[in-house]
């Protein structure tokens, strides 16, 4: 039987439904926001006094650390749903390994534009990087606490999947698929412009 049906068939169809649609509707805002700061980026860029910079190379490690984060925790998911358990655990523990270094390589990316003279006061420019890498990066460690809930529950507990631990971590992988694939399009908006 197909996981959806699962989980709408043992749990009541309303609470299900509401917590997709409570997560999709929190992502449609992000995008929303996200949208507002690149749009904003682009209506200010052309009015002058714009500082030219190389983006920190550690940006693009960061973005293969979130890539293959979101790629382990698909492949922990699908674990939970065969009944794997070392298979979960393993990948749950290694896709959240690399979100921390995600945020680490992005803390370090801005330490190395503080180390270039790239402060957030020196330019408009230079101030729209900290604050687009920087909103996202507290959506991933929102991102990250609950991943974080999941490793303990799913390390300290019986493995026993039931329907709203499937729901819960179907929730958590789709969230994550969507921080990483926003980051994917921030950083390419980035070097773009």
């Amino acid at each position: 039987m197909p996981i959806i049906q699962m989980i709408e068939k043992e749990l009541p169809p309303n609470r299900a439904q509401a917590l997709r649609f409570g997560l999709w509707i929190a992502m449609a805002s992000i995008c929303m926001l996200f949208g507002a700061f690149t749009s904003a980026y682009l209506v200010r860029k052309p009015v002058g006094n714009w500082y030219e910079f190389k983006l920190p190379e550690l940006f693009f490690y960061s973005t293969i650390a979130i890539v293959f984060s979101s790629i382990f925790l698909e492949m922990a998911y699908r674990s939970y749903k065969k009944n794997v358990v070392t298979g979960f655990k393993r990948n749950l523990s290694i896709g959240f390994l690399l979100g921390i270094i995600f945020i680490v390589l992005q803390v370090l990316a801005w330490k190395a534009m503080v180390g270039q003279g790239l402060f957030i006061d020196l330019n408009v420019s230079v101030s729209f990087l900290y604050v687009i890498s920087g909103i996202h990066a507290l959506h991933v460690i929102g991102g990250l606490a609950a991943f974080l809930i999941s490793v303990l529950i799913h390390f300290t507990r019986p493995f026993a999947p039931d329907s709203m631990k499937i729901l819960k971590l179907d929730l958590l992988r789709q969230y994550w698929h969507f921080v990483g694939i926003l980051w994917i399009y921030l950083l390419v908006f980035l070097i773009l412009q």
